[in-house]
Parts: C-alpha cells; structure tokens; sequence
C-alpha cells in the first residue's frame, strides 16, 4: 500500500464487561477465574494500565463480579505497580438511584469491592431521555465525591454532543474536570454523524474518547473464511448478521494485517487510536491481551486509514444502538 505516514496517536486500554457475565459472554467462574487472573497479569506486563469496569458488570448472584474479580487481582500487585494503573469504574443510573447522594452507597460498595483502588468514576449511561431530572442531580454528586477527594477523576458515557456539553459546563462551574467520555466506536459502530460530533467536541473541550466494542463483539477479529459460533445465542445472533455484512471490511483488516504482519484485531484497534480515541477492548485471554498490546508498537499510515474509512462509509453493517445514548 502506497503512503506510511502516521495518524495521530491515543493509547489502548482495556474492559471487564466479561467478567462476570453469563448472558453475553458465558462466563463460568469455575472455569474463568483463573484465566481472568493470567489474563490480567499478562495485560499489565504488556503495558496496558487504563482498565474500565462497571458495578453493573455481573448481575443477579454475580451482582458486582467484574469488579470483585478486578480488585481481588490488584491487591496481588506490589504497591509501586498498583499505583501505575487507572482503574475507572462506571455507576449504573438505576431509577432508584435518586438525589445528590443517589450514588452515594453504590460508590462505597464499588469501591470496597476494587479494593479501594478506583482512580476514576464514571456516570454508566445519560438519563437525559428518560428522566432528565434524575441526571443533574447525580452529575452533581459525583462532582462532590472529587472536591471530596475520594476520587481523583471524574468521567461520563454514552452520551451525545448536546449533553456533553452541558455536563462539560456543569462541572466546570464547579471546577471539576470531565476526564473523559465513552462511545460505542468501531468500524461497524452506529451513529456516524452524532459519534463524529463527540470526538470533535471532546477534542476541543481536551476530553479523552474512550472506545467501547471497538471490536464489534468480537466480528472485526472473525477472517473473512470464519464462520465462528459463539458461545451465546446473543452473539450468535449478531455475528450471523454482521459476519456477512462485513466481509469488504473484514478482508481490509485481513489484508493490511497480513502486510503489516499484524492481526486483524491491532489493525482495527489501530483504526480506533487513529480517530482520536482510546480503545478498551474486552479480554479474556493472556494470548488477547498480548495481541492487544501489541497494537502500540505501530499504527496505521494516512492511505490505510482512508480505505478503511470509504470501506466504512459503504458497509451497511451496524452494531445494535445503545438504547440510552443521548443527543
């Protein structure tokens, strides 16, 4: 391919949804755990120290798993490593959740459950369609947990541009910086336009993008002779619409990866850093989180972006929305 000038560059990080969860991702602690624990290990000697959880991750009996299992891990680590990473979790706006103080037990309960070693939380989703009067008064209360010090940073979610502004103004009021922002951002992600509007927002305001599925679920690591079953009906479900949908760009990713002696996965990750984003892709697998790091030692030129781009323009194939992003 003609062209090895380079984008412009963000880091990668990683997430937990999977870490716990039954229902998308099969998880089974009696045969996971373990794995998660080498896997985590594995993502931390490669280099990868920002890592995104929920207290929504793990539900039911496993209410708050994501994070037990992330906390139980770093308090393995030596002091002088736990103090290198950025853990950030996300707090659910349940209905119930009401007021200043509506976050107030669920911060304690994540934080004890981390360990203590939370660097940033983060509103999980906008109420601004459902209940706009609800998410005031919870943004405001978790600017009150960083002028209190309990946390050091502050950081929002599936939000649009109108409400990122708005919260972005809040905050500042207050002086309290927002940290940064998470969006469903791949080459299969929904909303273009919107999308597209938050990073130039964010990237005028000096707010880090967070990428989350920024592989699809997992169909952007799928070659274009796959025809992988997972483990779930729900992804089985997405990935018999997408996988073919997908092919132009999938057999993109194959062929630069092969130039490039990459893997699919590092170039659509590659993708994501040279947007303007920092991924946080799932892992569940040391071999994953060595595949995953190993998108930091290149990055893509200018003309592979741009095919990838029309290649993106043109697909059809679109993951499912999130059905509390904002406007």
């Amino acid at each position: 391919m003609a062209g090895r000038g380079p984008c412009r560059l963000n880091s990668i990080g990683f997430g937990t949804w999977a870490w716990g969860n039954e229902f998308v991702w099969g998880y089974d602690s009696k045969t996971d755990d373990g794995r998660l624990a080498a896997t985590f290990r594995q993502a931390l000697s490669s280099g990868l120290n920002l890592i995104d959880t929920a207290d929504s991750y793990g539900t039911g009996r496993l209410n708050g798993r994501s994070e037990s299992l992330l906390g139980g891990f770093i308090d393995a680590l030596p002091a002088s490593r736990r103090s290198q990473l950025v853990v950030a979790t996300k707090l659910a706006p349940f209905p119930w959740r009401l007021g200043r103080r509506g976050f107030h037990r669920a911060f304690d309960a994540s934080q004890k459950r981390l360990g203590g070693h939370l660097k940033r939380v983060q509103l999980h989703w906008s109420t601004a369609r459902y209940a706009p009067w609800q998410e005031a008064a919870l943004l405001d209360g978790l600017a009150d947990l960083v002028q209190a010090q309990q946390v050091d940073e502050l950081g929002v979610s599936n939000v649009g541009p109108r409400r990122l502004r708005w919260m972005q103004a809040r905050l500042m009021e207050r002086g309290v910086k927002l940290r940064s922002v998470q969006i469903q951002w791949s080459l299969l992600s929904p909303g273009l336009a919107q999308a597209q509007e938050v990073l130039d927002l964010a990237q005028s305001l000096d707010i880090e993008v967070l990428a989350y599925s920024p592989l699809a679920f997992g169909v952007l690591s799928c070659a274009p002779a796959e025809a992988p079953r997972p483990s779930t009906w729900v992804r089985q479900r997405l990935f018999r619409r997408l996988l073919p949908e997908s092919l132009e760009i999938r057999q993109l990713l194959l062929a630069i990866a092969t130039e490039r002696g990459a893997s699919m996965v590092q170039v659509a990750l590659n993708w994501c850093r040279a947007t303007g984003t920092t991924p946080i892709p799932g892992i569940r697998t040391p071999s994953q989180a060595m595949d995953v790091a190993a998108a930091l030692t290149w990055q893509l030129s200018e003309s592979e972006c741009s095919v990838l781009n029309q290649a993106r323009e043109r697909c059809i194939a679109r993951m499912p929305s999130n059905p509390f992003q904002s406007r």
